[in-house]
């Protein structure tokens, strides 16, 4: 009687939230039975655009630089795709590759594909040749669709394998070549649909590889209803609103903001590349309500001069929503102070999801906190042998949800402590109830002796009022096993030098936590999501290297 009680409230809650987000539509009868017809089509990760389709044709999907398609035109471009790429192809290919900037062609790509019973594939836009040609070839991708920007990486990686090719932004048609265009074959095949595929698509998301290979994680339709639900008890995302959507959506935080936005009915304004201003520009003109964005991105906002700033008030923003990185914590405070209480900060991984978010009133709190677990997750913190660590220690974070991978298409898993996945990170929770993420848990090194988490330091050095930003990783020490070093962005006319940096460390943590080496730089290596890559960082000694004395 209890678990049904319990299950009873739960679903009451469910629905509470999702009529509040507008997510249980007051429509037409006829409406309502063209949705239940796209339900029962298959039910995959993309079908919130048909969705939105049935629900309400004539209203705007999706604004990029070439300008507006309503849901209805939106939908049958990625019915009219997918008949051109069962065409092309010859029949179901298992694998289609997108490699695209934010448009409505990687929106066709992407859905298309998925009718069509193919898995996508997303790729990253700072792939390199090499790096690509090694994901298609593990992936066995039969079709990659991306923009003419990107030729040069393709024809590399493509050389030798049987992949056809489709471009899906054109810059110069000139030399296009005999290359097939998407938009010809969207024309083409305009009014048809495809049947009903033998298989159900998912989407294949790449991790951030940041210190190796990417690996392929499968998705497929996310947690549904409940997930829905917990994201919009804390991030107040409301149907049939503009939303800008800056972050990229081959990352897996943006391909979710785009799916939540396709589910919501909500207006997606995008653009190819990040340009801070040029995003403020879009809130402003189109009155956006919701912002979502990378952790860098609000960062290289709210760093604009304030006359910039000012030209943009933003009044109808109401949630600003980051997550694939740790943010500045003064940047945090900062965005609020001009823009108000929107910032909302999640910790999102592509194996299981949404973890956490921190509402505007926890990061006022504690900026650089990762917030709470949503409804429905249940994030215990270990130590190296299972058991739990005491309220403020740091322990390795396992998760347990509805909306965990499927496994990667390797064939392997993450590791599991009984029914709880393990993530990787290490993090700590405050008296509150509050996570912190600490870092990886690969990332920790043993210096001398003493357990020490790069990001801690990282952290302290970041607030410091002349750095601007920094990396701090562990590198091999012959006396203490191994050592800190720090690479720091200094501000424009800062002073700081290489001694002012460890001085500043040892004044406020362990010794044990001085980085011993200290390297300029002009900036830190980034991959296209934001977030460092720190094995592309120079190795100390090198002529940025300021030991000191």
């Amino acid at each position: 009687m209890r678990g049904l009680l319990a299950r009873l409230a739960r679903t009451l809650w469910m629905v509470r939230v999702l009529v509040r987000a507008g997510m249980v539509p007051l429509v037409r009868p006829d409406r309502y039975v063209r949705m239940v017809g796209v339900v029962l089509r298959g039910v995959t990760a993309t079908t919130g655009i048909a969705l939105a389709a049935a629900r309400a044709p004539r209203r705007t999907a999706l604004v990029d630089e070439r300008g507006s398609l309503t849901w209805a035109e939106l939908d049958a471009g990625c019915d009219a795709f997918a008949v051109g790429l069962l065409a092309l192809t010859g029949g179901e290919p298992r694998t289609v590759a997108v490699l695209a900037r934010n448009h409505r062609g990687f929106v066709h790509g992407l859905a298309g594909a998925t009718r069509a019973g193919s898995d996508v594939l997303l790729l990253n836009t700072a792939f390199s040749g090499p790096q690509l040609r090694d994901v298609l070839v593990r992936e066995q991708a039969a079709m990659v669709v991306y923009d003419q920007e990107f030729q040069g990486v393709v024809d590399q990686a493509c050389e030798g394998l049987d992949v056809a090719e489709v471009v899906a932004w054109v810059d110069d048609p000139a030399t296009l070549g005999e290359r097939t265009v998407l938009d010809d074959l969207v024309a083409r095949h305009a009014g048809a649909r495809p049947g009903r595929p033998a298989r159900r698509g998912s989407v294949i998301l790449l991790t951030s590889g940041t210190t190796g290979t990417p690996k392929g994680a499968k998705r497929s339709a996310d947690g549904g209803a409940p997930a829905l639900a917990a994201m919009f008890e804390r991030i107040p995302w409301r149907a049939q609103e503009p939303v800008v959507v800056a972050a990229p959506m081959f990352h897996a935080w943006g391909f979710g903001q785009l799916a939540i936005a396709a589910a919501t009915t909500c207006t997606i304004i995008t653009r190819r590349r990040f340009d801070p201003e040029a995003t403020l520009r879009m809130v402003e003109e189109h009155g956006a309500t919701g912002l979502a964005v990378v952790p860098v991105m609000l960062e290289r906002i709210i760093d604009l001069p304030d006359e910039v700033l000012d030209r943009y008030p933003c009044r109808t923003l109401r949630f600003a929503t980051a997550s694939g990185s740790r943010m500045r914590p003064e940047a945090v405070t900062a965005f609020m102070d001009r823009f108000g209480e929107v910032v909302c900060n999640s910790y999102n991984a592509t194996e299981a999801g949404l973890i956490s978010t921190a509402t505007p009133a926890d990061l006022r709190v504690a900026p650089d906190t990762a917030g709470r677990p949503v409804r429905g997750t249940d994030v215990v913190l270990l130590d190296d042998a299972g058991r739990p660590v005491p309220t403020g220690e740091v322990g390795r974070i396992c998760v347990r949800s509805g909306s965990q991978f499927s496994g990667y298409t390797s064939g392997t898993t993450k590791e599991f402590h009984q029914d709880h996945m393990v993530s990787g990170d290490v993090g700590r929770f405050d008296a509150d109830g509050r996570l912190f993420v600490v870092g990886r848990d690969d990332d920790m090194i043993v210096s001398g002796g003493e357990n020490v988490y790069p990001l801690e330091v990282e952290k302290l050095l970041d607030a410091h009022p002349q750095v601007h930003e920094t990396a701090v990783v562990g590198v091999e020490d012959e006396a203490f096993g191994q050592r800190l070093a720090a690479y720091v962005v200094l501000r424009p006319g800062a002073e700081l030098d290489a001694d002012g940096v460890r001085a500043h460390v040892k004044a406020n943590l362990a010794g044990y936590k001085v980085p011993r080496d200290v390297v300029l730089l002009d900036e830190l290596p980034r991959n296209a999501t934001g977030k460092v890559m720190k094995r592309l960082l120079p190795t100390p000694g090198g002529a940025a290297d300021l030991p000191g004395s």
